[in-house]
């Protein structure tokens, strides 16, 4: 019992340094979301997120993606819409915000400067 008990302790550090946090992405938008990005803040280092091949349809089709924030909690987030449209939004805090509602994000898009609305 000692043995494993030992085993837990030692292993544990390693596994504490790996930091996940959960970001729950709605499609709030009209259009699907066919392509979620995400880079550490500023990088421009982004990485595709799968979508496991569906995309989210508009009005609130929403799924969970894993980050690691071993690097800190700020992201730039690149979300491709099925209609050419792609929202990139800096410095987003994943360890502060739980959720993303890309309708409410791409109205802030007009008048935000951390905000990039493309067609």
């Amino acid at each position: 019992m000692r043995a494993a008990l030992l085993a837990l302790i030692v292993a544990t550090p390693a596994v504490a340094n790996a930091q996940s946090h959960y970001l729950d992405i709605y499609n709030t938008a009209p259009s699907s979301l066919v392509a979620i990005a995400v880079a550490p803040a500023g990088s421009g280092k982004f990485r595709d997120i799968p979508l496991g091949g569906n995309a989210l349809h508009g009005g609130g089709d929403s799924t969970t993606i894993a980050l690691q924030v071993d690097d800190g909690c700020l992201r730039d987030l690149r979300l491709s819409f099925a209609d050419g449209r792609v929202l990139k939004q800096s410095d987003f805090n994943v360890c502060r915000y739980r959720s993303y509602h890309t309708g409410r994000y791409w109205r802030s898009a007009q008048s935000d400067p951390k905000f990039t609305a493309q067609r």
